[in-house]
């Protein structure tokens, strides 16, 4: 790294949106540098996505295994190490760092391990690190810089009784109980991981139902599928008069006029995220913000001329697939490989068991946009696939078109729902109708064969497999 060096692109953050910008712009032969505060993979592959996927395999195997005479199968004394469970996690994660850092080397990115600071357009700062007092000149900025973890005001964050995903994922303890404030995909996901490995969990959450941008009857079928796995739901309740003791946390749980005091041995903060910006810009860049994210035109550019921003930090949906693609988009425009798309439909996945996947519109949105609209529901009992390898619950739910069978969204909760869902994303995207899923034939016996049904259903024409 040179003083005089003036870069193509300077992107702040290494996580999905800036690794996959970065590695982009040196495809195109851009002079080009990102800058990361940890490490390569930022928060989804170190502290989110990939980790957290470790683990719920790990209590997903030890599930079935405990459930082997189900399969005519004998085991006996089964068990685990939680500290292990742990450590293969963040070896998982190390793994694929160092994947993105052979990205960066073959695609001659130029990649600091520092915090990045914007004192004036077109100049970034390295504030921390080995290259602590650089200064690198950029014909253009692309902030990548993500989210962080919103925290219950007035609520220490210890790590130990009170944390949040991060720390929860750097733990070497199991606690006995844990309570999880918050029921999206985040705290849904560590319930089914702690609860699968014995740990007594109550799971809160404020709105009507947990998984609340799901449709509501897959989010009732989790709900329904959680309590039978042993694990305290409570929905429409809030949480009041937080006491964190040396031991243990304290914690009311108010519904309505009634309130009840609960206790367990840790506390895991789930209750979404904030744009993360902490010592990211100067006076001189101070950029239009909506609802405390950065906000862009349709070509990723923010308030300040020369200056992009990607991925959450423009705000939701917080995925990293959708950081991955607008970053993409938005280094193909700044440097004339095509018009920058922006995000239009897009799959969600939790990854508890049942897993939750789905693309396109709720049933209650195509309610309130008043569409004339049908819906087509399959369970997976009635999938051989299913039952054959003792994965019956859940379903799928197609909402479409009730003239033209156009599908306006997809839904399922159920085994492998997270890798079923591409079907119904690329139907969409293509226009496609419930008759072209259904007239697509599915491989015998599968678990897609459910996509087909579900289509098929909206006519009344399934055919239970």
């Amino acid at each position: 790294m040179s003083e005089s060096t003036i870069y193509d692109l300077v992107v702040i953050g290494g996580g999905p949106a800036g690794y996959a910008g970065a590695i982009r712009a040196g495809q195109l032969g851009k002079k080009v540098a990102c800058i990361e505060m940890e490490r390569a993979g930022g928060t989804c592959l170190n502290w989110g996505c990939i980790p957290t996927k470790a683990l719920l395999k790990s209590a997903e195997l030890y599930q079935k295994i405990k459930k082997a005479e189900a399969y005519g199968l004998k085991t006996k004394d089964v068990s685990f190490n939680f500290a292990e469970i742990m450590l293969r996690s963040r070896d998982v994660a190390k793994q694929m760092a160092k994947g993105i850092e052979f990205l960066f080397r073959k695609n001659k990115v130029e990649y600091i391990i520092g915090q990045a600071h914007v004192p004036a357009p077109g100049m970034v700062e390295v504030k921390s690190g080995d290259n602590k007092g650089s200064f690198l000149k950029a014909k253009r900025i692309l902030i990548a810089t993500g989210c962080k973890m919103r925290r219950i005001p007035g609520l220490e964050y210890d790590g130990v009784r009170v944390m949040t995903s991060r720390e929860a994922l750097d733990s070497k303890e199991q606690p006995k109980s844990i309570t999880i404030v918050g029921a999206g995909a985040i705290g849904v996901e560590f319930a089914y991981f702690y609860n699968a490995l014995g740990t007594q969990v109550t799971l809160v959450e404020m709105l009507p139902h947990i998984l609340p941008v799901e449709d509501e009857e897959v989010s009732k079928a989790v709900h329904r599928a959680f309590e039978k796995q042993g694990i305290k739901v409570h929905v429409g309740t809030k949480c009041e008069n937080f006491e964190v003791g040396k031991s243990s946390v304290k914690v009311d749980l108010v519904q309505g006029d009634k309130r009840t005091s609960i206790e367990s041995d840790v506390l895991l903060s789930a209750i979404g995220v904030t744009a993360n910006t902490d010592g990211l810009l100067g006076r001189g860049t101070q950029l239009e913000l909506d609802r405390g994210f950065v906000k862009v035109d349709q070509n990723y550019e923010t308030s300040i001329k020369g200056i992009f921003a990607a991925g959450d930090i423009i705000g939701p949906p917080w995925l990293a697939h959708i950081a991955t693609f607008e970053a993409v988009n938005a280094v193909n425009g700044m440097f004339g490989h095509g018009t920058p798309k922006r995000v239009t439909g897009f799959p969600g996945c939790t990854y508890c068991q049942p897993q939750v996947a789905s693309t396109g519109l709720t049933e209650r949105a195509a309610k309130e946009k008043k569409l004339d609209y049908k819906v087509g529901k399959f369970p997976f009992t009635a999938s051989g696939k299913a039952v054959a390898q003792a994965d019956s619950d859940g379903f799928v739910k197609v909402i479409s078109d009730a003239k033209t069978g156009e599908i306006y969204g997809a839904h399922i909760v159920g085994s492998e729902a997270t890798e079923l869902i591409a079907e119904y994303g690329l139907a969409i995207s293509l226009e496609a109708t419930v008759e072209d899923v259904h007239q697509t034939i599915h491989a015998h016996p599968t678990l897609s064969e459910a996509l087909a049904e579900a289509a098929a259903a909206t006519s009344n024409e399934a055919i239970h497999i």
